[in-house]
């Protein structure tokens, strides 16, 4: 049985997390590190990834998470359920590992007076509506309605952001 972790906004950019996806036909987990070689060839990773406006035909991926942590907040399901966050990954290329990131959205009503921004999360009924790509990018990376999340303050949380972009 999978176990889901916490997952922190502030981990370091290579961490490496066990993440599901689609590949040669198949569903697999594999462990991959967080964050993509940029596109502009520069040598800081991207962790995140704005949605809007953009399609992903290929190379989806989830990331299982029970809770994420925030500065000095923790986020969980309302319902306590866990849950994904919707991301995609890369293959190895020219000395850059096979990894992922995470995909952006505008944020929810439970985040909006935190940050203006949020990781696309997904309940575990969209998980293979996102990974099969049934569902049209708007419709499934959108915030998710008001009480979705239960919203904790943490005791010593590390203050760096990396929730949004």
């Amino acid at each position: 049985m999978m176990r889901a972790k916490v997952f922190q906004s502030d981990a370091p950019l290579d961490e490496r997390r066990v993440i599901i996806r689609r590949h040669d036909g198949d569903v697999e987990m594999v462990e991959l590190p967080w964050g993509l070689r940029p596109r502009d060839g520069g040598p800081r990773a991207v962790n995140v990834v704005r949605s809007e406006g953009r399609t992903f035909p290929s190379h989806r991926c989830l990331v299982p998470a029970s809770e994420f942590r925030h500065k000095n907040l923790s986020f969980s399901l309302a319902n306590g359920d866990w849950f994904y966050f919707a991301g995609i990954w890369r293959p190895a290329f020219d000395k850059w590992p096979e990894a992922y990131a995470i995909l952006t959205i505008e944020a929810s009503a439970d985040i909006a007076p935190i940050h203006d921004r949020q990781m696309a999360v997904l309940t575990r009924d969209q998980r293979m509506a996102w990974l099969d790509g049934l569902v049209p990018e708007e419709e499934i990376l959108r915030p998710p309605p008001a009480g979705t999340f239960r919203v904790k303050r943490q005791a010593g949380a590390l203050a760096q952001s990396m929730l949004a972009v």
